[in-house]
């Protein structure tokens, strides 16, 4: 029941997929930052599109908890522009080899821990919100990594409206993203399937993470999140050029 992965590899993508359910469940966004680096790293082969397939899960379990306070002001916005980015990161997923993937994605997820550690405090305007939304369509569709550019925008909001909110922008996004990849033939049924297996790891993270966001502060989660996921984007990135 590893979905013809060797059961060392298995058990590390659970992990990781279960550690950034967790993260997600806490503060809005997460599974994408910790989890990519490390199946790209193990098992290349399943991305983008078994991330995809689990953040198009996960939100509805959040929004099953939570659906008050949602932006949809902002949202009206941004997943137009989701639309055009994720044409634009079909290209990518068609374009580059594996090892060009991984450190594309390693860059993106290096990229965005950066900028989310000095937390940069960006205008939300009709200008910002479809640029985070072509950006996030873009890398969500070529790495499963969209949410830092809107997130970016939401730092401010309160807890529950970036929870709701991006909940809402992730189930739609991943719906897209995931037209968008089958349209193109890059979605498959192995990534489909074990993306399956993974996802009791994507609910045992947000049963784990849901009295956690009571209990711990935000920003010290948000930081552990961060370095662990630098410290796996570089390793990957390392990887992918040696």
């Amino acid at each position: 029941m590893t979905g013809g992965l060797d059961p060392g590899v298995f058990a590390l993508a659970f992990l990781a997929v279960l550690a950034g359910a967790v993260v997600q469940a806490v503060v809005g966004l997460g599974i994408g930052l910790v989890a990519a680096p490390v199946i790209t790293l193990l098992a290349p082969q399943l991305m983008p599109g078994v991330l995809i397939s689990l953040a198009f899960v996960l939100p509805m379990i959040t929004l099953a908890e939570e659906r008050r306070d949602i932006d949809w002001h902002g949202l009206n916005w941004s997943l137009p522009a989701r639309v055009l980015g994720t044409v634009a990161g079909v290209w990518v997923v068609t374009t580059f080899t594996a090892d060009q993937l991984g450190v594309f994605i390693g860059s993106i997820v290096l990229l965005a821990v950066l900028v989310t550690w000095h937390a940069v405090e960006v205008p939300v305007n009709r200008g910002t919100l479809s640029a985070a939304g072509f950006v996030g369509g873009v890398t969500g569709t070529a790495t499963s990594i969209g949410g830092p550019p809107f997130a970016l925008l939401y730092q401010h909001r309160p807890p529950r409206q970036i929870r709701t909110t991006m909940a809402v922008y992730f189930l739609v996004g991943a719906a897209i993203s995931l037209t968008g990849l089958t349209v193109s033939g890059d979605l498959t049924r192995h990534q489909v399937a074990v993306g399956a297996l993974l996802l009791p790891a994507v609910v045992l993270g947000v049963v784990i993470g849901a009295p956690l966001r009571r209990l711990l502060p935000t920003h010290r989660v948000r930081a552990a999140v961060l370095a662990v996921s630098a410290a796996s984007a570089l390793v990957l990135v390392v990887r992918s050029l040696v």
